[in-house]
């Protein structure tokens, strides 16, 4: 059993009974705390996401292949779609595979995937996706694009207008992607799954109240 947490930004927890994995925890730079990663997995989609708590268990922040506490980690370097070419690909997604599920982790990145690309990160059961857009990240069309290219049984999107949050460019409504991919939502505090084999066939939209 696995449980996934929303934090806000881009920052979720998947928790295990024995373990935890914290992605992109630095959240001072939209304004909130950085979540603590004292004894957990410390993940990051870019460079500047990442706090580098030395209680961390494991500090991930780009590609390569992972196995620590019951996570098996594929990380898989992406272009962000706000740099040229030759900049190269300062982001990473990455696929989690926990408890026989996979989830996918997507960050700031192009929407334009390679076959190879969509090949490492392979089938999902769960995808968690920015969709906040105006030139910052993911917008909701690219990111429904997106979505229905991967094909997960869920989605949790992230990343999108809050109050609370400062954003350094200002996010589209989650609303707008519940219209773009036209998926039945769902509204709880966590994601919990028992077995990916229990996870319904038809795709759904998890909204995640941020904690």
């Amino acid at each position: 059993m696995f449980e996934i947490e929303y934090k806000g930004a881009n920052s979720v927890i998947i928790s295990t009974k024995k373990s935890k994995l914290v992605v992109d925890p630095k959240l001072s730079i939209v304004g909130l705390k950085d979540v603590p990663a004292n004894g957990a997995v410390e993940l990051a989609t870019e460079q500047r996401f990442i706090v580098n708590n030395p209680d961390a268990k494991l500090i991930i922040d780009g590609p390569g292949e992972y196995g620590v506490s019951g996570f098996d980690i594929l990380g898989v370097s992406a272009r962000r779609h706000i740099d040229s070419e030759n900049e190269g690909k300062l982001s990473t997604m990455y696929r989690v595979e926990v408890d026989e599920a996979r989830i996918g982790i997507v960050g700031n990145i192009d929407e334009k995937l390679s076959d190879e690309q969509l090949e490492k990160l392979g089938v999902l059961d769960v995808l968690v996706i920015p969709v906040g857009g105006n030139g910052y990240t993911l917008d909701a069309t690219s990111a429904a694009s997106l979505v229905r290219l991967i094909a997960p049984k869920v989605v949790i999107p992230v990343h999108y207008a809050d109050k609370q949050i400062k954003y350094e460019v200002p996010q589209g409504e989650l609303s707008l992607f519940v219209s773009e991919l036209g998926a039945p939502v769902e509204v709880m505090s966590k994601y919990k799954s028992k077995q990916a084999a229990n996870l319904q066939a038809q795709l759904s939209i998890v909204e995640l109240t941020r904690s």
